[in-house]
C-alpha cells in the first residue's frame, strides 16, 4: 500500500507519514484470538457442543476470521464488509499469513450486511460497536432479523457494547502505549461529540508515534450510542428467543492486563467506562 511522503519542517520524513493505519488499528484495537475464545464459551453455554462456522459483519481487514480458521482444521469463516480497501488491505496482511488450506476455509463479501447469504452459520459477530451505524430502531431492528436469518437453529449472535459516564464526556481522550520504544506509537481514543438529545455521538482514532508526529483521525466513527437494554428489547422485537449480557470479572493474574474472565450478568457496578457483550440466541 503506497504511502505519503509528509516531512517535518527540518525536512526528515516522521513516522506518521509512513505508518499504515490499518496495521494501527489491529494493534491497538482487535485481539482476535480473544474473541475466538469468548465466541467458543458463549456458544458452549448455549448449546454445550463446539461450534465450526462463523460471519464476522463488519468485518474490516476480517482478522477474526482468519483467527477462526486457524484454531481448528475444521472451521470455515465468512466476513462482510462494504469497503474494499479494508478488506484488499486484509487479503494482503492476514489472508496471506494462512495456509493455503487455511485460506480456502474464509470467504468474502463486499455487500451490506443487511443481506442474507447461505450457507447459515453457528456464530454472527458484530464486533467493535459496528451496528451503532443504524441511528434508528427500525433499522437496527432490520438488521437484526436479516442476522437472525443468517443463523443455523441453534446459532448465536455477538456483540459487543461500552458505555459508562465517561462515554458521554465531549473531547474525553483515552490514551494508551501499543509500542514502547523508538518504533512504538500510541493509541488515542477521542469521544469528540455526544448529543443527549439524539444519543448521536463521534468518535475519533488517532496514532502518536516516537517522534512526536501524529496520524490524526485515521479513523472516524458517527453512531448512534444505544444501551444494552435498548439493544435486548430490539432483539427481541426481530425474534431472537433470549438474550444475555456477559460481563468483565477482574482477574486475579496480576500479570494478565488484558483481559478477566466473562460471565453471564443480571446486575452490575456502575463504572465510569465499561465493556461487555451481549449473546443472542436464534
Amino acid at each position: 500500500m503506497a504511502k505519503s511522503k509528509q516531512k517535518h519542517g527540518n525536512g526528515k520524513s516522521n513516522l506518521a507519514a509512513a505508518a499504515d493505519k490499518f496495521a494501527c488499528y489491529q494493534k491497538s484495537v482487535q485481539t482476535p484470538d480473544h474473541e475466538v475464545e469468548f465466541f467458543e464459551q458463549a456458544f458452549r453455554d448455549a448449546n454445550r457442543r463446539k461450534p465450526y462456522t462463523l460471519r464476522e459483519d463488519f468485518c474490516g481487514t476480517f482478522a477474526v476470521c482468519c483467527e477462526w480458521v486457524k484454531s481448528h482444521p475444521r472451521r470455515t469463516s465468512l466476513g462482510v464488509d462494504l469497503c474494499d480497501e479494508t478488506l484488499d488491505w486484509g487479503r494482503q496482511h492476514n489472508l496471506s499469513k494462512l495456509s493455503e488450506s487455511q485460506q480456502q476455509r474464509v470467504r468474502l463479501l463486499s455487500q451490506d450486511v443487511r443481506k442474507r447469504n447461505r450457507p447459515q452459520v453457528d456464530i454472527l459477530a458484530a464486533q467493535n460497536f459496528s451496528f451503532w451505524i443504524f441511528k434508528k430502531r427500525s433499522e437496527v431492528i432490520e438488521y437484526f432479523k436479516v442476522a437472525r436469518s443468517n443463523l443455523k437453529p441453534d446459532g448465536i449472535m455477538v456483540m459487543d457494547m461500552m458505555g459508562g459516564g465517561e462515554c458521554y464526556e465531549e473531547d474525553l481522550v483515552d490514551k494508551r502505549t501499543i509500542v514502547k520504544g523508538k518504533k512504538g506509537f500510541k493509541y488515542h481514543w477521542k469521544q469528540a461529540s455526544f448529543n443527549p438529545v439524539t444519543a448521536e455521538a463521534r468518535f475519533s482514532i488517532s496514532f502518536k508515534f516516537a517522534d512526536g508526529s501524529k496520524l490524526r483521525n485515521a479513523f472516524e466513527y458517527d453512531w448512534r450510542f444505544w444501551t444494552i437494554p435498548e439493544v435486548r428489547e430490539m432483539l427481541a422485537e426481530a425474534g431472537f428467543r433470549e438474550s444475555h449480557v456477559y460481563w468483565e470479572s477482574e482477574s486475579e493474574d496480576e500479570s494478565d492486563d488484558e483481559y478477566g474472565e466473562w460471565y453471564r450478568a443480571d446486575d452490575a457496578s456502575s463504572d465510569p467506562s465499561w465493556i461487555c457483550y451481549i449473546v443472542a440466541l436464534k
